[in-house]
């Protein structure tokens, strides 16, 4: 799972396995430890509706689970989404399945989703 925060956005883009565990209704949690012994955890998890909490170090994404069937299981790329804060302002929200890279890269890709753009 990859996080991406980016002013009141988050971006979180999923493997294979992941997708399929939550079409399954499984969480994904993923954590980041750092030097000094803190940790932030960052999850995916099914609910009624779309969601985002941080409590405990923890950034939770709450998907709707009528949506997450349908994309779990579709060529849909992503889930998105926003919420109002009580500041006026606005979180969005984009879950999205990653896709293999078009260029090599020293990472292990071995369970993204075929690229639609790679030439077969």
């Amino acid at each position: 799972m990859k996080l991406r925060i980016q002013g009141n956005s988050i971006r979180v883009r999923l493997t294979q396995t992941e997708v399929n565990q939550l079409g399954e209704g499984v969480d994904c949690i993923s954590k980041l430890d750092f030097p000094n012994g803190h940790r932030l955890s960052y999850q995916i998890s099914v609910a009624a509706e779309l969601g985002c909490t941080f409590s405990d170090n923890t950034i939770t994404v709450l998907l709707p689970e009528t949506e997450v069937r349908g994309w779990a299981t579709s060529d849909q790329v992503g889930i998105k989404g926003d919420l109002s804060l009580e500041n006026g302002d606005k979180l969005s929200i984009l879950v999205e399945k990653d896709f293999k890279c078009l260029t090599e890269r020293a990472e292990d890709e071995s369970d993204l989703f075929p690229n639609p753009k790679e030439s077969h």
